[in-house]
């Protein structure tokens, strides 16, 4: 069970659950023996019971819980009301009955409130709500005007003190459960350890040898065929089109003369029809014999 909106899961020191069992055991004292008080005592006890709460919350702040501000807030306020209670000069037992229904009513909403925001992780969530729903209900009779006389001071004091102890001795052995929980995982047998911290060291040798390169490895050949001539020159003719083409050269300059040596060349022809009309075409043809063979 919980307390003051703290969680089990964030209790970070293993022996808060040794203080809480010991508080426990102090609420059943405290319970059982105001129980035998005589009336004229018991403005006397009130006080120093509602400061044994404050002290609670207190170390419960210094706990390390999340919640540990509304623990510590609870302990000023409680504080301050064991403190009235004290210096108080009521002669009846009009000041010391309100007071206590106050702690009640504030200890028990608080118990309500945690119970509720902690039903989803807590199994014994239900048991904290009963606690807060009895001390508010306990508190709202002795704030009101039916706690006027020495019986029912002593009866709700009672009261308070069994509701406390039941309160801090299921959170005391739900949080010793949690821990013994916690050791048996993290704390294996010795043959358990051994075994799994041999399967650990294979796991890593296996893994790094997966990572490290083969020590021999064949080289991979390649094999480069070499340019032959004919490929060289188309290239070649190639690159050097692409370089004329960029100059903006693609023909001889229209009116500039023609170059010595091509003189006395034919012109080129421009169609086929034109190749079998030139000189040299016909120069080229075979003479043909007389009488059509």
């Amino acid at each position: 069970m919980l307390w003051s909106g703290s969680s089990a899961l964030t209790v970070t020191r293993g022996a808060m659950w040794g203080f809480l069992l010991f508080a426990a055991a102090a609420w059943l004292v405290i319970g059982w023996s105001v129980l035998r008080l005589e009336p004229a005592g018991i403005a006397a006890v009130a006080g120093p019971v509602v400061l044994f709460g404050a002290v609670c919350e207190g170390l419960r702040a210094l706990a390390g819980t999340r919640t540990w501000w509304l623990n510590a807030g609870l302990a000023a306020v409680f504080a301050a009301t064991g403190a009235a209670m004290l210096f108080s000069d009521d002669s009846g037992w009009t000041t010391t009955a309100s007071l206590t229904g106050w702690y009640l009513l504030v200890r028990g909403a608080v118990d309500v409130a945690v119970g509720i925001m902690t039903r989803g992780s807590d199994r014994v969530w239900s048991l904290l709500v009963t606690v807060g729903v009895l001390e508010t209900t306990l508190g709202f009779v002795a704030a009101g005007p039916l706690a006027r006389d020495a019986g029912s001071v002593v009866v709700i004091l009672g009261g308070l003190g069994v509701l406390r102890a039941v309160a801090d001795l299921v959170t005391a052995l739900r949080l010793r459960e949690m821990a013994a929980k916690g050791r048996d995982v993290l704390e294996l047998p010795p043959e358990r350890a051994t075994g799994l911290a041999g399967y650990t060291a294979g796991h890593t040798d296996v893994e790094g040898s997966m990572r490290r390169p083969a020590r021999h490895r064949a080289r991979e050949t390649t094999t480069t065929h070499a340019e032959s001539f004919h490929d060289r020159v188309v290239r070649t003719t190639a690159d050097l089109d692409a370089m004329l083409a960029e100059a903006g050269i693609t023909g001889p300059r229209p009116g500039a003369p023609a170059p010595p040596e091509s003189a006395g060349l034919p012109a080129v022809p421009d169609s086929p029809a034109g190749i079998e009309s030139t000189p040299a075409a016909n120069a080229a043809k075979p003479d043909r014999p007389a009488g059509g063979h």
